[in-house]
């Protein structure tokens, strides 16, 4: 009898324990890219199986998660997307990227150095397997080409709108208010969401969007497929996931932290 009292006593102990530190774990930056491998990630390829890694597209080196199209003769419309594991809410996620040699053949101009960070994406595993983009809300993240500008960290809206300054926004991007970031320079860009209600996008420290209330496209045929299984209109969250767009790019940093509800 005493022995059985210890082991529960022990177990409860270690429960409680558990729940404590996973209860801490709030607010407090946790790397989710272990700069070994692409634990924890799945690919989904226009074309593709989810799971799919087209083409080595998305790979580890050096301690840097890169989007390479070395083993491409042409893009061939092979939008690429990374899904981290878990469905997110009320988090921040900050990336450090960077943009790096030349766009892969037949890759769409605007795809020019050009890439993202998806948030309040569908459920993978909804995908239609030809389907470009999920349906999301996108931090869009650019590089520019050595003259003019073209700011980084602006929002585009694949199967969805979003509201600003009280106002419904429908047009699919929106450009930031960030400076310009030529060349190969490593660029950091913070995202902090509240559920449905507001998101802020930051590059550098400094705030160059702020919106809210995500919400679901009622006139594009992927969020139509969603609502009509049974999906609420406004969005309250999802999962995260970067993009392969035709441009390498590469990742050194991936962080979320995970905010109070």
């Amino acid at each position: 009898m005493f022995n059985r009292r210890v082991s529960f006593v022990a177990v409860l102990t270690m429960v409680l324990t558990g729940a404590v530190a996973t209860a801490q774990e709030k607010g407090k930056w946790v790397a989710i890219f272990n700069g070994k491998d692409l634990d924890g990630w799945t690919p989904k390829f226009a074309g593709e199986d989810l799971g799919v890694n087209y083409k080595d597209t998305f790979r580890v080196e050096n301690g840097v998660l890169k989007v390479s199209y070395e083993k491409y003769e042409k893009f061939d419309a092979k939008f690429g997307h990374l899904f981290w594991k878990d469905r997110l809410s009320n988090y921040r996620i900050r990336v450090e990227y960077r943009f790096v040699g030349n766009q892969c053949p037949g890759g769409p101009g605007w795809a020019f150095r050009n890439s993202g960070v998806m948030l309040h994406c569908q459920d993978p595993k909804t995908m239609r397997k030809e389907q470009d983009f999920p349906v999301s809300i996108e931090a869009q993240l650019l590089g520019g080409g050595g003259t003019g500008e073209r700011p980084t960290a602006n929002v585009c809206s694949p199967g969805t709108h979003y509201e600003q300054d009280g106002k419904l926004v429908t047009q699919h991007c929106k450009n930031s208010t960030s400076k310009t970031y030529h060349g190969d320079q490593w660029v950091t860009v913070e995202i902090e969401v509240h559920g449905n209600r507001n998101i802020k996008h930051y590059v550098n420290g400094e705030l160059v969007f702020d919106y809210g209330r995500p919400q679901l496209d009622e006139g594009d045929a992927d969020a139509k497929r969603l609502l009509a299984a049974g999906a609420p209109k406004m969005i309250d969250g999802g999962w995260i996931s970067l993009q392969a767009e035709s441009h390498p790019v590469e990742f050194r940093k991936v962080e979320i932290m995970q905010l109070e509800d």
